[in-house]
Order: structure tokens, then C-alpha cells, then sequence
């Protein structure tokens, strides 16, 4: 079976950049220019000053910009611009706190809330809301009385209660990220809950993250400065822009100038700070342009086992019921089923949409979404029993013993990394390769080519968005495989490939059930690829098993009314000459 390669092309990186396109705004290029001159020249003081920053000139007081002073002097003969660079370093630095403060927390409670949810979410947004009835100014000044006017004490504690703002948008985002199939691709690989929020959630929520800092910035920058002003975060006679501020008030009658220049500075970058952060949220929503009540979780009810698993199946399933709460209460949607499967086996889980079928497998993996719970019955995946297993125990067998092929690819590969980088992540997790990088490499390689994709290499190095949706299919199939797993739920593996593709990933399937002698189970609503490829199938109506059986008995000698409208319904099932067409 061959594939089909792309055309070679240039690879655009789909990295999470904030900045792209922040060129082709004139503005806000301009407000970042700003932003970086100031802070290299104010970084580079004691090679760009002309004068000490403390040194007086008594004989030119308050005089005018000349070659030896640039902007002027002050009252006491003090050269404005070199103070004015010096000044800038205790105040970027307060700023800089503030924000990095600002971003650690607000970022780390916002991730954690957001995808650990339940009581951890809860207490954080509890711990939020303390935070956000603190008035941080006063309490900042509290701080400077306590610690003898300490500039990092401040700006630190102003950082930190003004992160809850930033730590409640960062939850909303990453409720809804982690919802994506390639974080589920992530949990079905086995990947720990730490590994998928630093190598997953976080680079999807950078953009998110720029926008709010750059405003706050110009917050912090403008509370230093009054805190300058004040005196109380850098005492006079060193230099800060607010102090600055402060002498050239006094003297705004007779000389205006100087707070001409002082202020200047300060209200340039503040105002450099505010048109930065409105510029790259308007890219944010270019960009989304061109890319086009939480439910209690229904309580498991306390079910002894049913059955025991069945003798030579690898997976058995025994009276398995599921729910979901809604709305309008708690709502049933599997019905008491029951199956198995053998080893080397293709089993089908047949039925419309909204027959339970798919509902059904993700709960095997633990994948069920919060408002979901299994509620009766039992599963047995190689004799252990894995309903009810906490996350913990379900990341151990996730990849190694149950795999998932989702029947969305492009969705469950991480938009953000290569081929080759997102397979090594799933290798080195559930292969247990020993020898360094190029061992994992080399599994790599031995995987995309069990896939039938030539030249692994190319593909290794490529994204996501590079790839055909047969290539992406035959990648999630071989991340499924990493971890040699003794059951594999195919989802609508099919679903959105042509013809010619479908018919090629599903030969593939069956190459790897019989070199791997693994149990598939397939989960599809295609009459056609059941009768090409299962051996055995169940027929799901409303949540419930309405037949099981042999492929031939089924579409032969169908026993319920369901499975044969199912079969009327499609017409290239129909029996042709004692054969199924």
C-alpha cells in the first residue's frame, strides 16, 4: 500500500508566537521598539551616561541641553540624562518583578485549576476571590512600612494579588483546551498530568498569556512611579523616574521643562506598554478570524461485580452502565451491556450516532468528559479490572495495554510540535527504550514504517498541518502502537477519508492484528467497513446491545428489526449473489 507524499514545500513552524505579524502593524511595532530602546539604553548606563548620576555641577543649575549635558541639569547641576538612565533601573526592575510575579502565579494557578479541576479547581478559585477583595496598592504600602521601604518587597506583593485577574482568564482558556482530542491523545498515551500541562497546555496558552502582561506592565510601571514620587520605594537622593517626577514639580513654575522630560520618558512607555498589548490582541483575534454552568458529575452507584472475565478474552464487559448529569438530572446512555473480546480479534461496535458506541469505548480508557460517570457493572482489560481505577493506575495501562485511534487526527496531534518530537515523547513514556536519543529515534522510525509510511525521516520532521489526513491517520495509529498495547479502540478511524484512503487504513489494521495479534475493537457507523473487516460485531440502539454476533450471521441472518433497517439503510451492503457487496 503506498501513500501519498506532499508536494515539498516550505515548512512554516505552527508555533503559538504571540509576535508573528506584529511587523505588518506599524503601531504596535513601533511600541516595541520603544519598549526595547529605552530598556537596552537603560540596562547600558554606565556606558552611555555622560555623568554619575549623583554628580553635581553647581555652576550650571537647571541650564539647558548642551554637549556636555544632553538634557539639562536639574536644580543642583545634576545631569538629567544620566540620571534619567540610572533612574530607569530601579524602576524597570520593580516592573520587572511585579510582572514576572504576575505571570508565575497567575499562569501556574490558572493552568492547575483549570485542567485538574474538581475541589482543586474550587479551593483556587476560593483562594482567587480572597485575593481579589485585597486592595494591593494599600496593602503594597503596608508592605514598604514593614520592609523599610523595600522596592522588590512592593512590587512582588503587588504582582501577586494582581494575579488573580490573569490566573482566572488563564482557567478559562485552559477549561477549554484541555477538552481538545490531542490533550485526550495525551492521557491515552499514558503521559502524567504534569507532562501534558507543561509539553500541551501551556504552549497552547502563551497568546493568552502576552496580552494581559504587556497591560499590566504599564499598571505596575505607573504605581512605581508614584511610589518614586512618594519616596517611599527609592529614597532620594538616588535616582528613580518618579523621583524625578517629584523634583520637577517643585521646580514646574521656573523651569517646566525638566518635568517635560521626566514625565515624557514615563509617558511614553507607558503608553508604549498599553498600544503593545491592544496591538496582539488584535492580531489574536485576526487570527481567529482566519481560522475560522458546569454539571455535577453523576455519582457511581455501588455495584458488586456481575460476572467474572470471560476465559480467553483479552477485554470483557459486564453489565456496564453509563450516565451523564444534565440539566433536567441524571440521564442514562449505556443500557447494561455486555461483550467480549479475544485476542487477534476485530470486534465491532456498530450503531447510529447517539447509540452509545463510542461513549461506550472512551470510558474503557477513563476518558469520559466530567459530567460522566461509569454507574454499573464491571470491565476486565487481561483479567485485571479497570473500571473504577483511579487516574493514577489508568495512566499505567493507557498505551501500554489499551490505545485509542481517535476518528479526528489532525485534532489529536499537538498543532505545536513535530511528528518525530510528539512519537519520542510517546516512546520514551510507554516503550521503555533504553540507549539515549537515538534509540528512541530509531523506535520512531521502526513505527511510521509499520505504518506503511515511506521515508520516516521526512515525516518525523514534519507538522501536523503538512500531512495528508491518510498520512495523519496512519501517525495516530502508530502512536497508538508505542507502547505495544493488547487492545486497540479504533474511533471512526475512517470517517473523513476518501475511498482509496479508507480502504488503505483499514488493510492496515488488519496487517497489524494479524503481525501483532492484538484485539482491535472498531467503533464506526459504516455498515461497509464492518462487513470488510470485523469478525465479530454488537448492533448499539438507544444504549443498549440489540444483536451480537458473527459478521455473516449478522448481516445474513439479522434477528432484530434495527439491525435490519440498518442494513436496508445501506445499499452497498445489500446481499449480491450469496456474497456481501
Amino acid at each position: 500500500m503506498t501513500t501519498v507524499q506532499p508536494p515539498p514545500t516550505a515548512r512554516p513552524r505552527a508555533r503559538n508566537n504571540p509576535f508573528a505579524g506584529i511587523w505588518r502593524r506599524p503601531v504596535t511595532a513601533t511600541a516595541l521598539l520603544v519598549i526595547v530602546v529605552i530598556t537596552a539604553a537603560v540596562i547600558l548606563a554606565p556606558l552611555l551616561a555622560p555623568d554619575p548620576p549623583l554628580a553635581q555641577d553647581l555652576l550650571h543649575p537647571q541650564a539647558g541641553p548642551s554637549a556636555g549635558h544632553p538634557l539639562g541639569t536639574d536644580g543642583l547641576g545634576r545631569d538629567v540624562l544620566s540620571r534619567l538612565l540610572y533612574g530607569g533601573r530601579p524602576t524597570l526592575v520593580g516592573v520587572g518583578l511585579a510582572v514576572l510575579v504576575y505571570a508565575a502565579v497567575g499562569m501556574s494557578l490558572g493552568l492547575v485549576a483549570g485542567y485538574l479541576r474538581g475541589w482543586t479547581d474550587r479551593g483556587i478559585v476560593a483562594v482567587l476571590d480572597v485575593m481579589l477583595s485585597v486592595p494591593a496598592v494599600i496593602l503594597t504600602l503596608a508592605v514598604l512600612a514593614i520592609f523599610h521601604q523595600s522596592n522588590a518587597a512592593a512590587m512582588i506583593t503587588l504582582g501577586f494579588f494582581a494575579s488573580a485577574n490573569l490566573a482566572r482568564l488563564i482557567r478559562g482558556s485552559c477549561l477549554a483546551l484541555r477538552e481538545e482530542l490531542f490533550v485526550d491523545a495525551a492521557r491515552v498515551s499514558g503521559l502524567s498530568s504534569a507532562r501534558i500541562m507543561a509539553r500541551h497546555i501551556i504552549p497552547g496558552l502563551t497568546g493568552q498569556l502576552v496580552v494581559p502582561v504587556c497591560l499590566f506592565a504599564g499598571n505596575a510601571l505607573a504605581i512605581q512611579t508614584g511610589l518614586g514620587f512618594l519616596g517611599l520605594a527609592t529614597p532620594p537622593p538616588a535616582p528613580s523616574w518618579g523621583g524625578m517626577v517629584f523634583d520637577a514639580a517643585q521646580v514646574m513654575e521656573q523651569d517646566p521643562y525638566l518635568l517635560l522630560v521626566s514625565g515624557g520618558v514615563l509617558g511614553l512607555m507607558t503608553l508604549a506598554f498599553g498600544l503593545l498589548g491592544d496591538g496582539l490582541r488584535d492580531l489574536q483575534q485576526d487570527r481567529r478570524r482566519a481560522t475560522g454552568g458546569r454539571l455535577r458529575r453523576p455519582e457511581p452507584t455501588a455495584v458488586t461485580d456481575t460476572g467474572e472475565p470471560s476465559h480467553g478474552a483479552v477485554l470483557t464487559v459486564r453489565d456496564y452502565s453509563i450516565s451523564f448529569a444534565t440539566g433536567e438530572g441524571q440521564r442514562d446512555v449505556v443500557d447494561s451491556v455486555s461483550f467480549s473480546v479475544r485476542p487477534g480479534e476485530i470486534f465491532g461496535l456498530v450503531g447510529e450516532s447517539g447509540s452509545g458506541k463510542t461513549v461506550t469505548g472512551l470510558s474503557l480508557l477513563g476518558l469520559l468528559p466530567p459530567n460522566g460517570a461509569v454507574t454499573g457493572g464491571a470491565a476486565w482489560l487481561a483479567g485485571t479490572r479497570i473500571s473504577g481505577l483511579p487516574e493514577k493506575e489508568l495512566r499505567r495501562i493507557r498505551g501500554r495495554e489499551i490505545a485509542l485511534v481517535s476518528q479526528e487526527p489532525m485534532m489529536a496531534l499537538d498543532p505545536y510540535f513535530t511528528i518525530g518530537s510528539q512519537l519520542s515523547e510517546v516512546v520514551r513514556r510507554t516503550a521503555g527504550v533504553s540507549g539515549g536519543k537515538e534509540a528512541v529515534r530509531q523506535r520512531v522510525r521502526e513505527l511510521l514504517t509499520s505504518v506503511h509510511l515511506r521515508d520516516p525521516d521526512d515525516v518525523a520532521r514534519r507538522y501536523p498541518h503538512e500531512l495528508s489526513g491518510g498520512m495523519l491517520q496512519r501517525i495516530a495509529i502508530a502512536l497508538a502502537l508505542a507502547g505495544s498495547p493488547k487492545v486497540l479502540i479504533a474511533d471512526e478511524p475512517t470517517t473523513a477519508l476518501d475511498v482509496t484512503v479508507q480502504a488503505g487504513i483499514l488493510d492496515l489494521l488488519r496487517t497489524l492484528r494479524d503481525e501483532r495479534g492484538m484485539a482491535i475493537i472498531l467503533i464506526t457507523h459504516d455498515l461497509g467497513v464492518v462487513a470488510d473487516t470485523c469478525d465479530r460485531a454488537i448492533v448499539m440502539e438507544k444504549g443498549r446491545i440489540v444483536e451480537e454476533g458473527s459478521v455473516e450471521d449478522i448481516f445474513y441472518r439479522p434477528q432484530h428489526p434495527y439491525t435490519t433497517e440498518l442494513i436496508q439503510s445501506t445499499p452497498s451492503i445489500a446481499p449480491i449473489e450469496g456474497r456481501i457487496a
